[in-house]
């Protein structure tokens, strides 16, 4: 089983769980960026793997994803962990997919002192006080 995330917390309910199967597409952390338009074509859920916590290149991935203007729901799945979760919403992620092991070892309170990612933003900060 899994668990998602967001704002809120461990949801009950896939706030996804209504697209059709023929408008989702799971991109590995690999995937080709110049490929991005083709892949996204008609897509409403992108599930992004993260095969790996140290590999972050599924949050680049999402950002390019953002960039072509995709408006659907993005997910971050596999090995995310709370200290990312900032990131992966700043990404463009609207949530994120874990396996219940993790979500065993990662509580909702550690994700939840997470939820206000946009009052933590480091670059957000710098950038103010070179104003």
């Amino acid at each position: 089983m899994t668990q998602l995330i967001n704002d809120t917390g461990f949801l009950t309910e896939d706030p996804a769980q209504w697209i059709p199967s023929d408008h989702i597409i799971d991109l590995t952390s690999d995937t080709d960026p110049a490929k991005l338009s083709d892949l996204l074509h008609g897509m409403e859920l992108v599930r992004v793997d993260f095969p790996s916590f140290a590999d972050g290149r599924g949050f680049t991935l999402a950002r390019l994803i953002r960039q072509h203007g995709f408006q659907g729901h993005l997910r971050a799945r596999g090995h995310v962990i709370a200290d990312q979760y900032a990131m992966a919403r700043r990404s463009g992620f609207d949530d994120v997919e874990i396996d219940d092991v993790l979500a065993a070892r990662q509580p909702e309170a550690q994700w939840l002192a997470r939820a206000n990612w946009q009052d933590h933003d480091y670059q957000s900060r710098l950038r103010g006080l070179a104003a």
